[in-house]
Formats: C-alpha cells, structure tokens, sequence
C-alpha cells in the first residue's frame, strides 16, 4: 500500500490554546504548514508564538498554522542602515512612538498594497491582535511627520523577542524608521518570520529552525525591555 502524504495537524476549535503538534511535523511544501483549525484566542497565540507558530491565511481560508523551516530573523545589532536612511535619522524630522495608535497601524498594515488586490489582516485576525494589544502583548511602533502618520509595525512581544507582524510605509523611510527605533529598545530577536528582499535589504537572515526555537527557549525567559503601553479601546 502506498503511504498517504503527510497532512496538516486538524485544531477543533474548542481544543486547548496547547494543542498544537512538534513543528517538525510541518509539511516542506508548503514550506512550514503546520497546522488547520483552532481560534485566534490570547492563550492560543501567546502559545504559538512562544513556540515558533504563527497564523498565516486569507479570507474564505480556515486558520493556518506556520512554522517553517528555515525561518527569517533581525538580530537588533545587525540592522543595515544604508547611508540615505543614516541621513534621515539624523535629519530629525521624524518622530517615532510607541503604542500611541496601534489601531493606525494594524489598518495601515491592512490596506491592499500597490502591488496586490487583498489583504492578509482580514477582520478575525485584527480582532485578535487588538485583544492581545490589551492585555499588553501586542505593541506598535510608530513614525511621525508633520503630525501625520508615515509608516509604522507591530507584532507580538515575549521576553526579549519582537515576534513582528507586518510594516507599513505612507512616506518615504516610515517604516524604515519605525524597524530602526525598534532596534534600538533592547530586544535580542526580531522575528520576520518569512524571508523577502526588503527585509533582507535591512539585515534579515535565514536560520535553522532548530536554531530559531532554540533562542526562543533563551530569550522569551529575558525581561521585556520597557515599552509604554496604553490599550486603546476595541475599535
């Protein structure tokens, strides 16, 4: 009898926020597809993240579960900052924030780019991602000019590792400045979780996944450096 190829774990939706299998188990094609089903819970996020599994799908889609291998990351210390976007930090007339409009951000992440028609932050997944701004598990980091808005990200944070989720740019550098002054808060990791020739651009590197869950298990220990955190209300 000829074996049946490997599919992805199925998550009942009211399974524990746990019930998710190794991320060995994660099929090579797709790269990284570990998993179908379950909610977009607090618990069940903070439990993937910490274990190096994210949701990852479109609308019509169920919850997709990801972990692939090997996996894209920022070490802080490493950033490449080019000598244009040098002489923007320096010129000053940006101003970065702190979680003082996730709700800006998150939908300034979420509106359709030039270069595509949709949208991965489809309405269940910003629910999710406000709720966990909440309870103080999800951050944003914003760039300013003139007052308005140029560009920003926000992802999850455990210990000393920035789990980002997605970056945004109204003007030239916005989110170029909003990654530099991350990179500047004291974290140890940022996880960009799949490779692209931006990030790349910006200092991003491939590791093992056995190596990434590895500075997991070290760094989502550390002491989270400090953030001002003042949760909107669910908008």
């Amino acid at each position: 009898m000829t074996a049946l190829p490997h599919q992805p774990f199925w998550i009942p939706e009211n399974a524990p926020p746990d019930s998710f299998p190794a991320v060995e188990q994660a099929l090579n094609e797709p790269n990284g597809l570990l998993a179908i089903g379950g909610d977009l819970s607090a618990e069940r996020l903070f439990y993937a993240y910490r274990h190096g599994i994210f949701p990852w799908f479109s609308d019509g889609q169920p919850i997709l579960w990801w972990s692939p291998d090997p996996r894209a990351v920022l070490v802080p210390d490493e950033m490449h900052i080019s000598r244009s976007l040098r002489k923007t930090l320096r010129n000053g007339a940006h101003s970065v924030t702190v979680n003082q409009a996730f709700t800006e951000v998150i939908d300034g992440c979420a509106a359709p780019r030039a270069a595509d028609d949709g949208t991965w932050i489809t309405g269940s997944m910003r629910a999710a991602y406000m709720a966990l701004h909440r309870k103080g598990q999800a951050h944003s980091v914003e760039c300013w000019r003139d007052g308005e808005l140029a560009g920003g990200l926000y992802g999850v944070v455990i210990g000393t590792v920035f789990f980002g989720e997605s970056m945004f740019s109204r003007l030239r550098d916005g989110s170029k400045v909003a990654l530099a002054h991350l990179c500047s808060l004291g974290f140890d990791l940022i996880d960009c979780q799949l490779p692209n020739p931006h990030l790349q651009r910006l200092g991003a590197s491939e590791i093992p996944r056995q190596e990434y869950i590895a500075l997991l298990d070290r760094y989502c220990l550390g002491t989270t450096p400090a953030l001002a955190h003042a949760p909107e209300a669910e908008v």
